[in-house]
């Protein structure tokens, strides 16, 4: 059957996957270690499905099941670690995700029957958690690079949708057993829980590596408090405040810089730096830095003759696509288009005058 190979191939390219971002952005692996257990984790449970569905080894779901109690939480936690401005997550904070695999061992030994219902409901609760945590937009993930930050809460609603759609995969398997002895679950595992589980892997790749080349939509979605109020004096005096760490300091060429690390240098929690920036400028904190970031780009490519990639990283960009997104959202064209350009002041970005080229 076609569908019996399926999970063992999906298994291989998750491997692939992890081992590709690994060998591209080592380091952000290594600060993101739950993000690579999470790929391990639906690399194994992909091949525990294909030998459970296509093999119908039944030996495996002593551990399939657990490990599937433990994915939503690995999940949340994963996402969690980057929308934290405190240090890491502390063995005491992670002990209570745990509980649902320890409630799914104890109920395969005790009264199996609920199994299948408590994982559902562990994917489908951990899954309308992570959607909501997305509410908060891009500015919530404060640990995220700001260069990446986008890409990240993509992967966070990407994840959270892919977790209440694996809910919904487990609902109709018990339906189909239910209704029919379980004619149509092999294929719906198969198409279902496989692609899930591959979208999920590309998914926490993407959000834990923060050079991973992807590309994103052109309009970042605006968390709702932006427009919410009207900016307080508070707010104008933090703004202030970042500004002049832009203009003196030039943080913005930071290539890892972060909300966190822009809350640290002020000394404030991150929710503040952001609300400031948010009512103050209509716009999020990356876009803010990454306005600054274009600024320094086009006085580069207007008064140097360096080449573009150079001026994108010494700007503080890491990627060439969000460089080029970002260039054209701030200057409505292109890198390439703007040199051409030369003095022409329609190029010049908002809040930048020329100055004339020796």
């Amino acid at each position: 059957m076609i569908l019996v190979p399926l999970p063992f191939l999906v298994s291989l390219l998750l491997v692939t996957i992890l081992f590709q971002a690994l060998r591209r952005d080592g380091d952000g692996f290594r600060a993101n270690p739950l993000f690579t257990a999470l790929i391990a984790a639906y690399a194994l449970q992909s091949v525990l499905v294909g030998l459970r569905w296509g093999y119908d080894l039944r030996a495996v779901l002593p551990v399939m099941s657990p490990l599937a109690a433990l994915i939503a939480p690995l999940a949340w936690l994963s996402f969690d670690s980057l929308a934290r401005d405190d240090p890491p997550l502390r063995l005491a904070a992670i002990v209570p995700h745990l509980l649902p695999v320890a409630l799914v061992v104890a109920l395969m030994l005790l009264w199996p029957d609920p199994v299948g219902a408590v994982i559902a409901a562990t994917f489908a609760g951990y899954g309308a958690a992570l959607l909501w945590r997305a509410r908060l937009g891009p500015d919530g993930l404060v640990a995220s690079r700001l260069d990446g930050v986008l890409r990240s809460y993509r992967a966070l609603q990407i994840t959270g949708v892919a977790l209440l759609a694996s809910a919904a995969t487990d609902i109709l398997v018990s339906l189909d057993f239910a209704v029919s002895g379980g004619t149509h679950s092999g294929a719906m595992v198969a198409v279902g829980n496989v692609a899930t589980l591959l979208v999920l892997g590309a998914a926490a790749s993407v959000a834990s590596s923060s050079s991973v080349e992807v590309e994103a939509d052109a309009t970042e979605p605006a968390p709702d408090r932006m427009v919410a109020s009207l900016p307080t004096k508070a707010d104008l005096e933090i703004a202030n405040a970042i500004e002049a760490l832009m203009r003196d300091k030039e943080l913005y060429r930071d290539v890892d810089l972060n909300l966190e690390k822009i809350a640290r240098k002020l000394g404030l929690p991150a929710r503040d730096v952001s609300n400031a920036i948010n009512r103050t400028q209509a716009m999020s904190v990356s876009q803010y830095v990454n306005t600054h970031r274009v600024k320094r780009a086009c006085r580069l490519l207007r008064e140097t003759g360096e080449p573009v990639t150079k001026i994108m990283f010494d700007s503080g960009f890491g990627t060439k696509s969000n460089f080029n997104r970002e260039f054209l959202r701030v200057t409505a064209t292109t890198p390439s288009a703007y040199r051409r350009a030369g003095g022409d002041l329609a190029a010049t970005p908002p809040g930048e005058t020329r100055q004339p080229v020796a």
